[in-house]
């Protein structure tokens, strides 16, 4: 797997899934309870709304034509989200300086999946652009929201993380989210075909 595959792979939604709940259960293995449950509710909308605009096309070819925009990124959506949560947790126990660099590095990783996908034509500019702010929106506002309620991340907790991740991953594997967004999109809008969508 070259580096270019590798990064695309860093905003898969099954990955993002899987990572994501390694992350809430890191959490509430810390018993951070208020930023486990900011985290939880604002990884959920961001990717449901994410869900949600790939539906809407799906059924009714919504979207804006005037920017090539059909839906939400969900590569660059995921990636925008986890990766600043995974660094800020990673290195919580370090200065301030430590951890805004490290959440500075996972948006700019955000940033740089999101580029790739429009650059591999996978993504129009709008597409790409709209995902990466609203995974930054999740993970600044997850930080933001949640953080002074985390007073330590023991490393304890990261074991319980590591198996979380190992479940969801194996249970996201046979999780054909494409397939279930185009079943939805057929039974909300009543028709038997959709608009043509490239599901990421």
């Amino acid at each position: 797997m070259d580096t270019l595959t590798l990064l695309l792979h860093l905003g898969d939604p099954r990955l993002a899934i899987a990572l994501g709940a390694a992350l809430f259960a890191w959490l509430l293995a810390a018993r951070a309870w208020r930023m486990a449950r900011c985290w939880g509710v604002l990884l959920c909308a961001g990717l449901g709304l994410v869900g949600a605009s790939k539906i809407v096309f799906l059924g009714w070819g919504g979207g804006v034509p005037a920017l090539n925009f059909k839906a939400l990124s969900g590569h660059a959506a995921s990636a925008s989200a986890l990766l600043p949560m995974l660094f800020w947790m990673l290195l919580h126990g370090r200065a301030d300086g430590w951890r805004r660099a490290g959440v500075g590095l996972g948006l700019a990783l955000g940033a740089l999946v999101g580029a790739l996908l429009v650059a591999h034509g996978q993504h129009s500019v709008a597409e790409a652009a709209a995902g990466t702010l609203l995974g930054a929106a999740v993970s600044l506002g997850s930080i933001r929201l949640g953080a002074a309620s985390v007073s330590v991340l023991p490393l304890r907790g990261l074991l319980w993380a590591v198996l979380t991740l190992l479940v969801a991953g194996w249970l996201m594997t046979s999780a054909h989210l494409g397939y279930w967004m185009i079943r939805a999109a057929r039974l909300l809008s009543g028709h038997a075909r959709v608009y043509p969508l490239s599901i990421d």
